[in-house]
């Protein structure tokens, strides 16, 4: 099996690492520059071998510059009524907005998109970075430290793994308003246990580790074994389980928007669009499936690209990345000098 290429996240790696894989230590800003370039090249070739990840890549790159710019574009086109294009089919014949079709109050379906596209991303997200950091420094906390307070933070989570998040936010925004920062904090809340019990099993594994017991020997405070030794190794792992989670997040959003209980009019987002085409089903199928097949791109993409992610930041499983694509499926079960 090829030598591997130490990373940052081993923390056995002594400051002479560049030296052990053949390359001069460079203590310059031009060696460090040119080490970081190779290896965004690298991951970059990496990334067009994999044609799956590669495409994944590319929609929810177009996805992310619709919801950050979108609006810029579109201005008031997702609002704009006119009852004298109503339910209007695909065509160009009315210009590019018509281009989706109109929705029953003559607004255009690919203005309402990427308006839509916008809402979503701004729930999804935050929720998934809060409950990520607070759910990470909390399991990595408690997996490091072990007795009362692994089982302390454990118990929280079981508590609230034990209740649906679904139901958990039907239940909340029907007493409260139905707004987008209380859908954001209550999806927060809900997958905080996800990235909890994640980190501490990490941080539980690696405590015993000789470079943790090495560090704790020389008087290293625990705040900075936990972030120096154990978060990056942890990490990949952590954003994984994120991207994966984001599916999870948006599709939650989605189902509340559809069920009422979620964005609002004026706002709009896919489950709200799907929401709102649904009795026009058979008569404007394009007001409910262009946005649900929004949401199936986004959420696929998204976890094709996480699986990709998972082995790129395995330095274990990386090498499978560089096999050409037809030989990735048995042969990939064993290192390259092996394979015939």
């Amino acid at each position: 099996m090829p030598r591997e290429e130490p990373t940052t996240a081993d923390p056995e790696v002594g400051p002479s690492a560049d030296a052990t894989v053949g390359t001069p230590a460079d203590p310059t800003a031009s060696g460090a520059d040119g080490a970081s370039a190779a290896r965004r090249a690298n991951w970059w070739r990496m990334l067009g071998r994999d044609r799956a990840a590669a495409v994944a890549a590319v929609v929810l790159s177009l996805v992310v510059l619709v919801a950050l710019f979108g609006r810029l574009v579109i201005g008031d086109r997702a609002q704009r009524q006119d009852l004298d294009a109503s339910l209007r089919p695909p065509s160009l014949d009315h210009g590019v907005y018509g281009l989706f079709g109109t929705d029953v109050l003559g607004r255009s379906v690919l203005a309402r998109l990427v308006d839509a596209a916008a809402t979503t991303l701004s729930v999804a997200v935050p929720a998934v970075l809060c409950s990520l950091l607070i759910g990470s420094a909390l399991g990595l906390w408690a997996g490091y430290h072990g007795g009362r307070r692994e089982s302390l933070a454990l118990r929280v989570a079981d508590v609230i793994l034990s209740f649906p998040s679904l139901l958990i936010a039907v239940v909340v925004l029907y007493v409260f308003s139905p707004s987008a920062l209380n859908i954001v904090l209550i999806l927060a809340v809900a997958r905080v246990p996800v990235y909890l019990r994640t980190a501490r099993a990490e941080a539980a594994e690696l405590r015993s580790r000789l470079f943790v017991d090495a560090a704790r020997t020389f008087g290293t405070p625990s705040r900075h074994i936990i972030h120096r030794h154990i978060l990056p190794i942890a990490l990949p792992t952590l954003l994984t389980v994120a991207t994966l989670d984001f599916c999870f997040v948006m599709l939650t959003e989605s189902s509340l928007s559809f069920l009422g209980i979620g964005i609002q009019p004026p706002d709009v987002s896919w489950g709200l669009m799907v929401a709102q085409g649904r009795q026009y089903l058979q008569t404007a199928w394009w007001i409910t499936v262009l946005p649900g097949l929004a949401i199936v791109f986004t959420t696929v993409s998204a976890t094709v690209l996480a699986a990709w992610v998972r082995m790129a930041t395995d330095p274990a499983q990386r090498w499978r990345l560089t096999l050409p694509t037809k030989r990735r499926g048995a042969s990939a079960a064993v290192p390259p000098e092996l394979i015939p």
